[in-house]
């Protein structure tokens, strides 16, 4: 299975009213200092993975953490793209993105202001947590 954030990137491009290109001001892991406007996908830990008696059936079933950051010049347009990428992943259930079905992907806390970045540009955030089987 791909780290919980590719499959995010892949769900997030895929909506077309966000318009996100990959690299360009959607990323992954690290959030570069520039473009202004960004969106960066971390994957964090959560809940461990089901354990049954057997080692079977449930044994990929796993609970993920992802974190959504999304920097911006502008606070209203920067908390309106981050409410607008909570309102297209929570409730998402029973999809298979790369080979892997997401049972339930929803925003566990935020949208939220986490602070403002060495430029004075507003960061937001918003949790997900997420059910999936490989």
């Amino acid at each position: 299975m791909n780290p919980p954030s590719v499959d995010i990137k892949d769900i997030l491009i895929a909506d077309s009213s966000l318009a996100f290109t990959f690299g360009i001001d959607l990323f992954i892991g690290k959030e570069p200092g520039k473009p202004r406007r960004t969106a960066t996908i971390f994957d964090y830990a959560s809940f461990p993975p089901n354990l049954t008696m057997d080692g079977k059936d449930a044994a990929n079933y796993e609970y993920c953490g992802i974190q959504i950051r999304v920097r911006d010049v502008d606070y209203v347009t920067g908390w309106t793209l981050i409410n607008k990428i909570k309102d297209s992943l929570h409730g998402r259930a029973q999809e298979t993105w790369n080979g892997t079905l997401y049972s339930v992907i929803f925003c566990s806390s935020g949208p939220a202001l986490l602070d403002w970045d060495d430029n004075s540009f507003p960061r937001f955030i918003c949790n997900f947590e997420v059910q999936r089987r490989g």
